[in-house]
């Protein structure tokens, strides 16, 4: 995920922590898919198409180094 929906979502936590609810990051991706089901297909499809693509998969393992042990 990038780093500014990271924000959002640390965001969207401390909203939820101001109204004095404590929620989790999965509890607000829960409550997020639960938004998106209620809402109308047009809706919903202009929300994916907004997102910005990104690269799927993980990032590469960084490359062992060679020891400097004799």
């Amino acid at each position: 995920m990038p780093d500014a929906e990271y924000a959002l979502l640390a965001e969207v936590k401390q909203r939820c922590l101001a109204g004095g609810v404590a929620a989790k990051k999965s509890e607000v991706l829960r409550a997020a898919f639960l938004s998106f089901a209620a809402k109308s297909d047009a809706t919903l499809f202009k929300a994916i198409k907004a997102l910005t693509p990104i690269k799927t998969g993980r990032p590469p393992k960084h490359a062992k180094q060679p020891s400097t042990w004799p």
